[in-house]
């Protein structure tokens, strides 16, 4: 089962108005100088709107029969389900892969992953059940 990222409304606004932002300052190269702008307008549009783009669009959290995969834009965490061994809420302010305050605490093998999946009860059955196996 795949879980999407529940995403605060602060965060969209912050993320949206960075992207917002790259866009006016593209504009503004486009303006001045089109021709010779191209190369600086490729280097500032695809990190600038890419990777919030992708983090807003593609952070998700998948339960597989042995392990929690977690991707949040190039990030990629595989946590083997054996390993895990608390899970906890938490409003941890830490940057994580997880666009929402309303997060889950994964402690395993010493370390610690913060994420929100959208549907935290139903996460938490599957994993249960996954870890009673």
């Amino acid at each position: 089962m795949v879980y999407r990222s529940k995403i605060d409304a602060w965060l969209a606004v912050l993320l949206g108005g960075a992207m917002a932002a790259v866009v006016c300052a593209c504009v503004e190269l486009v303006v001045r100088d089109p021709p010779a702008m191209l190369l600086q307008l490729a280097l500032v549009v695809l990190p600038g709107i890419g990777l919030p783009a992708w983090i807003l669009v593609g952070t998700r959290y998948q339960l597989t029969r042995d392990a929690l995969l977690v991707r949040c834009g190039p990030g990629r965490w595989r946590i083997p389900v054996a390993d895990i061994e608390r899970v906890t809420p938490s409003r941890d302010w830490a940057s994580s892969p997880a666009l929402s305050l309303d997060r889950l605490r994964v402690e395993y093998g010493g370390r610690t992953l913060l994420i929100s999946p959208r549907d935290t009860e139903r996460f938490l059955r599957e994993l249960d059940a996954l870890r009673s196996r």
